[in-house]
């Protein structure tokens, strides 16, 4: 028989059902044009995956101790209908698991018309101060991790990728 998954106490108050909403009308600055990611004046897929950002934020985030806050570190999401400038968009999050400081969420975003956008997303929880005190280290140049010889080498060999705005 196989064993529950472990669950951070962290996250001890974060249960699955639990969800959260987040909305925007879609403005000149929410399109593809404006952020770089097309070249039609809807809205930009990176703006709906900031929107159901924030609707899994809205669902969780109260909920943590004080000094902690997720972090999102996967998302799998389509976009599947266009949202011209204008409309509001309705984006909501439910927290579909939970597993050692992981939070795992059902995704979908709306317009006023139709869907336009689901998926999967998860979030990490993560102490506020040690993740700080990463990203410091980071700045000043320290390693947190050693890393391999073969990871070290792959890591040299990577090409360097060039991005330009062709027309």
């Amino acid at each position: 028989m196989a064993s529950p998954p472990r669950i951070s106490p962290v996250l001890s108050r974060i249960t699955p059902g639990l969800t959260g909403t987040a909305e925007i009308v879609v403005g000149p600055e929410h399109t593809a044009p404006f952020v770089g990611s097309g070249r039609i004046a809807v809205l930009a897929t990176p703006v709906m995956i900031n929107v159901i950002e924030a609707a899994s934020l809205n669902a969780v985030e109260h909920l943590l101790p004080p000094g902690h806050q997720s972090l999102g570190i996967h998302l799998d999401v389509s976009h599947v209908a266009a949202t011209p400038v204008g409309l509001r968009v309705t984006a909501t999050a439910e927290v579909i698991g939970v597993e050692g400081r992981t939070i795992k969420f059902r995704v979908e975003a709306h317009d006023e018309v139709e869907a336009i956008g689901s998926g999967t997303h998860e979030r990490v929880v993560v102490s506020v101060e040690r993740f700080d005190e990463r990203v410091q280290r980071k700045v000043r140049g320290e390693t947190s991790r050693k890393r391999s010889a073969p990871a070290q080498n792959a890591r040299q060999r990577r090409p360097k990728m060039r991005v330009s705005a062709g027309r």
